[in-house]
């Protein structure tokens, strides 16, 4: 590979143009009208505007990103995660304008796309699902047939999709058939497919991810579970490995079965298995692949000294993996929590408007993957992470801690975010003790309210309150050097002649 075109925005950007840099490789970024003065934009080495904000028009433009990856003479394409990522039609295009796809096969995206032939290819190469339905709401007799067999409650899943759209819980049989109406229209609505189908609800589960990287050469091996059970409307708020449940002898047998699941649809590169656990029988059942590097990635990086994008990218150029399983080893405990333009106390509504100032939080085993700056605009026109807060420690109590005063570090003004409430999540007693399943978040924060400030809380630093009253003031950021540029001017170079410490 000579270049690579990187075809997401935001955090997942700038991460990969860190490895491609590392690796000597050059990045082209794209982008939308909105995000012309992005930090994913300032870094690469070129960037190309590729359509208006609307995501149809820019990051979902199979058309632009394939013309901005031939202007350029880029001969790979990344796509991070979202957008095209797990799209079998955009890794097909890309093979066949002769550019590299860093990623599975597209008939491996296809195959663990659709839920409903995923479920079928697992139950063929016995991995165990969760006990459900294989028709879906086009045929609803059938449907209703096969779940009456099944005691509710039952989930009513979109099969082309997640993030919670097209997901109902049926408390009785009677309702299953409107049930499956509704979630098939706001399938339809939301991922272009409404086939859904029928799973028995595990109750409370653990929400158990294993990661995997195959070559092209027959090699595979597992990194190890995350858990992934803190979750809000089926969205993960924070991730930690190891899990606090798995046993060694689990966690052998978990690994090996997503090495299985990964190898039964031919694919190769990175990606991550996900399987529901039930704590009372330690049973485990698989969910779905995700075909892509994962948003949680950092704390297996964390615990494996694993690069993970760097191995995304020589997979894809044909090298083999340097180690086998035996050579693997956790090591300490890693948790990752999600920062968002959202707030809490309102639930969830996303935030929007000018970061007018951001002190980031850093020292020994703490990683912060950021997309933003002092000064950044933060849109309406996309998802509304902003970065992945990491630490890292010898134990989960030390990673814990050090996630707290993370937290407590990681200062921006202008916008609301979840800083706050991950503080009170992960000081909670519950979190503590480990239980950490699919339910906590409605069993222990819904009553959270940000109106119990603790002492301090309010009280920032002067020099803070100056720093933002200055970037607001005079209205200029990193970005005021125009897209593609490395270096933007501070607030000092555009005072004109006023200098640090002189005069006029």
């Amino acid at each position: 590979m000579k270049k690579i075109l990187i075809a997401n925005r935001g955090e997942i950007a700038v991460r990969i143009i860190h490895a491609c840099r590392e690796m000597n490789i050059p990045a082209v970024a794209v982008f939308s009208e909105a995000d012309r003065t992005a930090l994913h934009v300032q870094l690469a080495d070129e960037s190309v505007c590729i359509g208006p904000p609307s995501p149809l028009e820019s990051y979902l433009n199979m058309d632009a990103i394939i013309g901005a990856a031939k202007t350029t003479g880029a001969d790979a394409v990344h796509p991070g995660y979202g957008f095209l990522a797990e799209n079998a039609v955009f890794a097909e295009r890309c093979i066949d304008e002769g550019l590299v796809f860093i990623g599975p096969p597209p008939s491996a995206i296809r195959e663990m796309g659709d839920k409903v032939q995923s479920r079928r290819l697992m139950e063929a190469a016995d991995i165990p699902v969760v006990p459900g339905t294989a028709g879906t709401a086009k045929d609803f007799g059938n449907v209703l047939k096969k779940a009456s067999k099944i005691k509710p409650p039952l989930f009513v899943k979109a099969s082309a999709g997640g993030g919670g759209k097209g997901m109902r819980i049926v408390e009785s049989i009677d309702d299953l058939e409107s049930t499956l109406e509704s979630a098939s229209r706001e399938a339809e609505a939301a991922f272009g497919d409404g086939t859904v189908y029928v799973e028995k609800v595990v109750e409370n589960p653990r929400h158990i991810e294993v990661q995997v990287l195959l070559d092209q050469h027959g090699a595979g091996v597992h990194l190890f579970e995350r858990e992934c059970s803190i979750q809000r409307r089926h969205q993960k708020l924070v991730e930690e490995t190891p899990s606090v449940v798995i046993t060694p002898a689990l966690r052998k047998k978990m690994g090996e079965t997503a090495v299985a699941a990964a190898r039964a649809v031919g694919y190769q590169n990175a990606g991550t298995v996900e399987f529901l656990f039930d704590d009372k029988s330690t049973d485990f059942y698989f969910l779905e692949m995700n075909t892509r590097i994962q948003v949680e990635h950092p704390v297996t990086e964390m615990t494996t000294g694993v690069d993970l994008v760097k191995w995304q990218i020589r997979i894809a150029r044909g090298e083999a993996l340097g180690f086998k399983q035996k050579d693997l080893r956790q090591r300490g405990h890693s948790i990752e929590c999600r920062i968002y333009a959202e707030d809490p106390a309102t639930g969830f509504m996303p935030s929007s408007g000018k970061i007018l100032y951001l002190q980031e939080p850093s020292g020994p085993g703490v990683r912060n993957d950021s997309g933003i700056y002092s000064g950044y605009e933060v849109t309406t026109h996309y998802d509304p992470i902003l970065s992945k807060l990491v630490t890292w420690d010898e134990t989960r109590e030390g990673a814990r801690l050090k996630m707290i005063t993370a937290l407590e570090n990681y200062v921006i003004l202008g916008i609301k975010n979840c800083t706050l409430y991950l503080r009170d999540l992960l000081a909670h007693d519950a979190f503590i003790e480990g239980k950490t399943n699919t339910d906590f978040i409605p069993k222990y924060m819904s009553e959270w309210s940000d109106a119990a400030w603790r002492p301090g809380d309010d009280a920032l630093p002067d020099e803070v309150l100056v720093a933002a009253a200055l970037m607001e003031s005079l209205g200029k950021t990193r970005a005021a050097g125009g897209a593609g540029t490395r270096e933007a001017p501070t607030p000092w170079q555009t005072i004109g002649r006023w200098e640090i410490g002189g005069g006029v």
